[in-house]
């Protein structure tokens, strides 16, 4: 089964330039079998899919989530079938707890082109480099294709998979038309929903992760004035974590997952 496992729509992502439909059409004209859409800490064209009365029944859709972290970057979220958590909507929450609340709810994460873009990747952050055996013993995946980054950082994610054992997912990475379908993954078996894969993924199957580099991207064409774009980013991404702060903590202790006295101080509780 070949997918694109790293996809952002029109419908779900404020930067996404593809139409979920048009995505449909133009992976299907590529020899693909299905997708995993992965927008930015939302779940909307997963929703808008689901409510479609017409599905096409030869190309599967999946639903998972590119979430920020506070701390460690993009790291992409699959829940079990069904399940799209308002929590995963809000950005900001750390890995670690959020590790822990992926697992919690049977889904599983892993690091979004983890030698990528400056505070966009999980290790060229501050808490990736001094804590990576701590995050990598916790991940489930590693996105080791990502059609948007150079052969040295698919490279670097390659071996950091290998080391640690862990299966290698590939996807295009794509906002726009001209870069859809340049990244792959490869399964041994077909899977029809969210839970399939994850059950696959968690009993070790074969997984293959490929494809052919985008050269067109936003920071190639903006070579080193791209840095501005990434402090802004930076700036942007913590001032919405802080923004939704209370949002998040009224969602976990909604969900009884946790109990927080303080938010640096984290308090688990049983699952009832």
């Amino acid at each position: 089964m070949k997918l694109d496992m790293h996809c952002h729509t029109k419908e779900g992502s404020p930067d996404g330039k593809i139409a979920l439909l048009d995505y449909i059409t133009r992976l299907k004209e590529k020899g693909y079998d299905g997708m995993l859409i992965t927008d930015h800490n939302s779940y909307k064209a997963c929703k808008y899919y689901k409510s479609l009365k017409d599905k096409p029944d030869d190309f599967t859709i999946l639903c998972g989530i590119e979430y920020d972290t506070l701390d460690a970057g993009h790291i992409i979220v699959i829940m079990p079938t069904g399940m799209l958590p308002r929590i995963m909507e809000l950005r900001g929450l750390p890995v670690l707890l959020l590790v822990e609340l992926v697992h919690r709810l049977g889904g599983i994460l892993g690091p979004a082109h983890p030698y990528g873009e400056k505070f966009l990747s999980a290790f060229n952050t501050r808490l990736g480099k001094r804590a990576k055996d701590k995050l990598m013993k916790r991940f489930d995946f590693v996105e080791t294709y990502n059609a948007c980054e150079d052969a040295q950082a698919n490279r670097n994610a390659k071996i950091l998979a290998a080391k640690y054992y862990l299966p290698g997912v590939g996807g295009s990475d794509s906002h726009k038309n001209d870069s859809l379908g340049f990244g792959y993954t490869l399964l041994q078996n077909n899977v029809a929903n969210e839970t399939e894969l994850i059950n696959y993924i968690k009993n070790g199957r074969p997984v293959t992760s490929g494809g052919v580099r985008y050269y067109h991207t936003t920071k190639q064409k903006l070579g080193k004035a791209n840095d501005i774009l990434v402090y802004s980013f930076w700036f942007y991404n913590k001032f919405l974590a802080l923004f939704r702060s209370k949002p998040r903590k009224k969602e976990l202790i909604k969900s009884r997952l946790m109990q927080q006295t303080r938010y640096r101080k984290v308090k688990y509780i049983t699952l009832s």
